[in-house]
């Protein structure tokens, strides 16, 4: 296994780091590994499009209109009427 020293970490982040390893009942090291290992399976997830993020933002709202994704749409300023 392959081990690594992280210098100059601020003082608050590892207190930060410290309470969050309590919290989860886990050792400090422990928890750097969980929160890496975690970190790198988000990485391989292929970002979901706008329209996607939005309505799954808004569902426990109520939101059941579908959101169009706007493929090949240039940027635009809104139009509120003013």
């Amino acid at each position: 296994m392959a081990q690594f020293i992280v210098r100059h970490l601020e003082d608050d982040v590892k207190s930060r780091l410290k309470r969050r390893a309590e919290r989860h009942g886990r050792s400090m090291e422990e928890e750097v590994r969980h929160i890496l290992r975690n970190a790198l399976k988000e990485e391989n997830r292929p970002a979901s499009k706008l329209g996607s993020r939005i309505a799954a933002r808004f569902a426990k709202t109520g939101l059941t209109t579908d959101l169009p994704e706007l493929h090949g749409e240039s940027p635009r300023s809104a139009d509120f009427g003013t």
